[in-house]
């Protein structure tokens, strides 16, 4: 699958880490919810580094169709809360 980190670029990411992608994405809307800024930017960041860490990045040039978006590193609970429907960022 090919993920967009927004504002970073573009990765392919093997289907098998759907679960553990998951596990935060579902923490980031409890934090959401609760409106936790610090847990928010916390859990954001740690998504956004476990698809960095196990995704291949895509050569700048290559704009291939993403199968999900994920926010940029520096976006704010708001922002993030409006790029979500009911199903969060990570469809399960």
């Amino acid at each position: 699958m090919i993920v967009r980190i927004m504002g970073e670029g573009q990765v392919s990411l093997a289907d098998g880490h759907l679960a553990e992608l998951n596990k935060l994405d579902d923490e980031l809307l409890a934090e959401m919810e609760k409106g936790d800024g610090p847990g928010f930017r916390r859990t954001l960041q740690a998504l956004l580094t476990r698809v960095r860490d196990l995704g291949e990045p895509l050569p700048d040039d290559s704009l291939e169709p993403s199968e999900l978006i994920l926010p940029s590193p520096d976006a704010t609970l708001e922002e993030v809360r409006e790029l979500l429907s009911d199903d969060g960022l990570i469809p399960g």
